[in-house]
């Protein structure tokens, strides 16, 4: 088991690549299934910064034609949510009539969820679908469905695959968990 150290914490394997690789097949092979005689183009919307490495690796797997955008929303100061959403940088296309898959690193307590979901709707989107990769079921308490979830996980604080602890450990390619 590998541990690594991010200021004061350190943190042990939990999900290894090959485990998240496998995860992403599958929630792709829905997508693509969902998808596959669309004769529009849906936008992927990358939810900035986490989810640029689970959006890269999806974009990879979709078998139909996509544009992509992004919003960056933030709720986190440290290892604990603000229970905030504040929007870092707004919407870079007009998504007006477009059908939108939220591309997501991470669901918990769906805050984030709900105000995406909002602002999709204020700009006119035809229809949103939600995509996570991760998803802490005993944090999650919305009423909003999660139409694509590629793993369920405990409520534990974790890092890597995009994930970070204040902006470490983004680039780790294994998932890590908080080692206390």
């Amino acid at each position: 088991m590998q541990r690594v150290k991010l200021y004061d914490k350190t943190f042990r394997t939990f999900i290894t690549n090959d485990r998240i690789m496998s995860a992403i097949d599958d929630v792709a092979a829905k997508i693509n299934d969902d998808f596959k005689d669309c004769e529009d183009i849906p936008v992927l919307l990358c939810v900035l910064n986490g989810s640029i490495m689970f959006m890269g690796e999806l974009m990879k797997r979709l078998s139909f034609n996509c544009q992509t955008v992004s919003i960056k929303l933030t709720s986190y100061e440290g290892t604990n949510t603000t229970g905030r959403v504040k929007q870092a940088m707004g919407l870079t296309a007009d998504l007006t009539g477009r059908r939108v898959i939220v591309v997501e690193d991470i669901v918990d307590s769906g805050n984030t969820i709900v105000e995406l979901k909002q602002i999709l709707a204020d700009h006119g989107a035809s229809e949103s679908r939600i995509c996570t990769l991760l998803l802490k079921p005993d944090a999650y308490k919305k009423d909003i469905v999660l139409d694509y979830v590629a793993m369920e996980i405990p409520n534990d604080f974790i890092v890597g695959f995009g994930l970070d602890y204040d902006e470490l450990g983004r680039n780790l390619k294994d998932i890590y968990v908080l080692d206390e």
